[in-house]
């Protein structure tokens, strides 16, 4: 946990450093992260995704909890996201991130690792997620917008099963078989306007599936064919995570709601009664208020329209507790928009105590999910890549020309993110600096540059499908960087940063801070010692969240 090392008067060029030793310059590069991420596991052994190999690809490596023997299966490179062993562990199905941005291949290594079939084509534009295989391993289900707009479910197979000679030991390189013009796809269940997602049963005899529509997802049980068999009745529509019993007669519903933290629910897979466990709503303590979201479209320029979640602030005097000095009447049409990280993600209607802390402390919250969000089909989610950078941080400024239609004040609004998000706060603040009052930004990039150049090596590749390669795009990052922009800065920020955060480096933190300290405008900056990509200890929660709070009060208060 972090403790003050300095501390200026809250006035215009002020920092805030809250760190266990004076901030210093990081190296030129993070040191090398190598990540071990658990897959799949069995009685017998653990099949997990590390990069440890080179620090930059993954390898997929079972291990045998027996003899403690490990076998490689596969080590074609790239960034592994996800793998699914069938169910007689001769085979494993694997989720790489391919090179086009938004997009996920699947191959499927066996016979030891000396084996690999392409199932899907990885040049394809086309995200494939929740793999699962079928009873008798012959075929993959899974959520995959191949060939629509839409994500549908499916049912994927090789056209016939290929094998081949054994590799040598030493070289352990496994041997393509198939391709993805032999790969056959069954769609199983589709829908016209929205993404559908599933979760097979362990016996495969039944799936669930989730309709997902403007930031909540509804569920059904079909039958292994596609057919419907039932829906869900769940007390509301939210955000649910499913897992199904060992035997698949029933699955529990993990589902979290704007208005519920996270209730528990038992779910009879041949009826869709559903019969709650937990009732997380009634861990709510009396009289807290709590903000609802509604769900508008706001207009663009060019024609577009973002889906956008507003919270209206809690009642006047519910503030209490916060350490809000400013509430109630004092920020009376002002508003906080938050947006989401990724930028291969989106903001959906769960509950969030942030949000609730900021509606609670007097703001209207805007939560949009800005083109370049995943949620809303393959066109939304590809209109920010590269070249179009920009094209999503114009659609903050649609933003702030909306919030008269709220009866907002549009000179009293302040951008809050976090990663991609703390970046979009820093490309607002700089590239529209009439447009926003001030700023939080968490995480984010000042540059997109730097922050190629000295994140760590494993998620840099994976980064530059989205933003551009630092050798064929620099001026294009450049163009898209806050830091070029600084000249033209004069909102007061409030930065919070992890000091051993291997994604986006501290120098991102500390060079803006830097700047704004040049130019003498306010700023605090909190380093946080024991943190790395976001804050994960409550302490430094409670400790950062409402000094921000409090931060853009004083700003934004009449």
């Amino acid at each position: 946990m972090a403790v003050t090392a300095a501390c200026l008067r809250p006035g215009a060029g002020a920092t805030v450093f809250r760190a266990t030793h004076e901030p210093t310059s990081p190296p030129a590069h993070q040191p090398t992260t190598i990540l071990h991420d658990l897959a799949d596991v069995s009685a017998g052994s653990v099949v997990f995704l590390t990069n440890r190999r080179d620090g930059v690809d993954f390898d997929l490596v079972v291990h045998d909890l027996a003899t403690g023997t490990e076998t490689t299966l596969y080590d074609g490179g790239g960034y592994l996201a996800a793998a699914v062993a069938s169910h007689d562990r001769r085979s494993v199905a694997i989720t790489v991130l391919s090179s086009q941005p938004r997009s996920t291949q699947i191959p499927i290594a066996g016979d030891g690792g000396d084996s690999t079939t392409a199932l899907t084509d990885p040049d394809e534009h086309a995200h494939h997620s929740q793999v699962a295989w079928t009873n008798d391993d012959d075929a993959l289900v899974m959520a995959s917008d191949h060939d629509r707009e839409f994500a549908a479910v499916v049912r994927v197979r090789p056209a016939e099963t290929n094998t081949a000679e054994t590799n040598t030991a030493e070289t352990n390189t496994p041997e393509d078989t198939g391709s993805p013009e032999d790969t056959v796809w069954q769609t199983l269940v589709e829908a016209d306007d929205h993404d559908l997602e599933v979760v097979l049963s362990p016996d495969g005899t039944a799936m669930v599936v989730g309709h997902h529509q403007d930031g909540v997802t509804t569920l059904a049980v079909h039958e292994p064919d596609g057919a419907h068999r039932c829906d869900v009745a769940l007390p509301d529509a939210g955000v649910p995570a499913v897992v199904w019993a060992p035997d698949s007669s029933r699955f529990a519903v993990h589902l979290t709601t704007s208005g519920d933290p996270g209730s528990v629910h038992l779910v009879d897979a041949a009826t869709g009664v559903a019969t709650t466990v937990v009732d997380g709503r009634a861990e709510i303590p009396a009289g807290l208020p709590i903000s609802l979201p509604t769900v508008h479209r706001v207009p663009t320029p060019d024609g577009e329209q973002v889906p956008c979640f507003v919270y209206r602030p809690a009642p006047a005097g519910a503030a209490a507790g916060t350490g809000t000095a400013s509430t109630g009447a004092a920020l009376d049409g002002a508003s906080v928009v938050v947006v989401h990280g990724g930028p291969e993600a989106e903001a959906a209607r769960l509950f969030s105590p942030m949000i609730q802390a900021i509606a609670a402390a007097g703001f209207t919250v805007l939560v949009p999910n800005v083109r370049g969000s995943s949620g809303y089909g393959k066109r939304w989610v590809s209109l920010d890549d590269v070249g179009k950078r920009l094209d999503s941080v114009a659609d903050l400024a649609a933003l702030q020309a909306w919030l008269p239609e709220l009866g907002l004040d549009p000179a009293r609004s302040a951008l809050w993110g976090g990663s991609y998000g703390g970046y979009m706060v820093l490309a607002g603040t700089t590239m529209q600096p009439d447009l926003w009052a001030a700023g939080v930004d968490i995480v984010g990039m000042s540059s997109l540059v730097t922050f190629l150049e000295n994140t760590s090596e494993y998620p840099r590749a994976a980064r530059e499908r989205e933003y551009g390669s630092l050798e064929h795009d620099r001026d294009l990052l450049i163009a898209a960087s806050p830091i070029t922009y600084l000249d033209q800065l004069r909102a007061p920020l409030f930065v919070i940063h992890g000091a051993n955060d291997p994604r986006v480096p501290l120098s991102e933190a500390q060079q803006i801070a830097a700047a704004l300290a040049e130019r003498g405008i306010r700023h605090e900056l909190r380093v946080y010692d024991d943190e790395g990509h976001g804050l994960a200890q409550r302490a430094n929660r409670k400790d950062a969240f409402p000094a921000a709070i409090e931060f853009l009060a004083e700003i934004l208060g009449r």
